[in-house]
């Protein structure tokens, strides 16, 4: 059994079991893939992947837990690698980080910008995506850091700490009967038609729980991922927007900013990162500064609890700052 075996039936199995696309991501060749493959299947005595013809057609359930296995393994000699660079050269290396577009346009801008500041050298790449994709990056290793406040329990392989509480506000033309009032009910709301982030994203679990606590029921007329285009759309008249209260620093003129923070519970942003992970220096200060209650110390105490219980239990009376 070889190590590069491992990695072109893990590589295999990320591009859809795709050898032609697997061979061009890894710059070899499709004919060497397959007889690797086959010569690891003969070696273990089991079918890896299923097979109809030339094709692959699926995982094997023998497969899967190979997979998973050697997923692991690989993730190890990634840390190896990590720490030997650590010591060679300290000021060099690559971070990938996986979140939403929220995250990347208003939360994460100003401590990007201080990070390359501070390490030039390192390779900084930004992935935008879904909770499912943002997992599923964290997951295979395409992404180091996994930042998001919806659906945590995709991220059950990974340290999840928590960084920052934040809340909602509410969004309407200056013309718009709500910007008259002093006091904006959950009543009030739903008499409106809404313009609000996707089910399953940025928080808006928490917009239909509030909802559904007054037996109210939302008339939500247009979801996005993304602020800016809800904005676009409360703009053109189609609804009132709900977002993220740092999506509405930097709205214009045409809009009026309320806030929603006594109608709807806050959210929690967390980031996190595969266990076993290694953390080179530049990653520590990354998380320090996207999290200032992050420090060195208090990530390591977290990465040596035995479970995702004793994780929560650890932050569970700390007071997590407002974004």
């Amino acid at each position: 059994m070889k190590l590069q075996q491992l990695r072109y039936i893990w590589e295999v199995a990320h591009h859809d079991l795709n050898v032609s696309a697997t061979a061009q991501s890894l710059y070899t060749s499709q004919p060497g893939i397959s007889k690797q493959i086959r010569l690891l299947e003969d070696e273990l005595g089991v079918e890896i992947f299923s097979r109809s013809g030339k094709h692959l057609t699926r995982v094997t359930p023998a497969g899967e837990q190979i997979l998973k296995i050697a997923g692991n393994i690989l993730r190890q000699v990634q840390s190896i690698k990590q720490l030997t660079d650590e010591h060679n050269s300290p000021e060099l290396g690559s971070l990938s980080i996986a979140t939403t577009h929220t995250q990347a346009r208003y939360a994460l801008p100003d401590v990007i910008n201080g990070f390359i500041r501070k390490y030039p050298k390192v390779a900084l790449h930004m992935h935008q995506g879904t909770p499912t994709q943002i997992a599923e990056k964290a997951d295979d290793g395409s992404a180091d850091f996994a930042i998001a406040t919806e659906a945590i329990e995709l991220f059950k392989d990974l340290v999840m700490m928590p960084c920052y509480r934040w809340n909602r506000c509410i969004l309407v033309p200056r013309d718009h009967p709500l910007a008259a009032l002093e006091r904006v009910s959950l009543e009030d709301i739903a008499s409106y038609p809404l313009v609000t982030y996707v089910f399953g994203f940025t928080g808006r679990s928490r917009l239909d729980q509030a909802f559904s606590r007054h037996k109210l029921t939302p008339n939500v007329v247009f979801t996005a991922t993304d602020a800016d285009v809800i904005k676009t759309y409360v703009k053109l008249g189609l609804g009132v927007g709900i977002v993220a209260r740092m999506a509405c620093d930097d709205q214009d003129s045409d809009l009026v900013s309320i806030s929603a923070e006594h109608l709807i519970e806050p959210s929690v942003t967390y980031i996190g990162f595969r266990k076993g992970t290694y953390l080179r220096g530049y990653m520590y200060d990354f998380i320090h500064a996207f999290a200032p209650h992050l420090t060195r110390s208090v990530i390591d105490e977290v990465m040596a609890l035995p479970n995702k219980d004793a994780q929560r239990a650890y932050f569970e009376d700390m007071e997590l700052p407002y974004l």
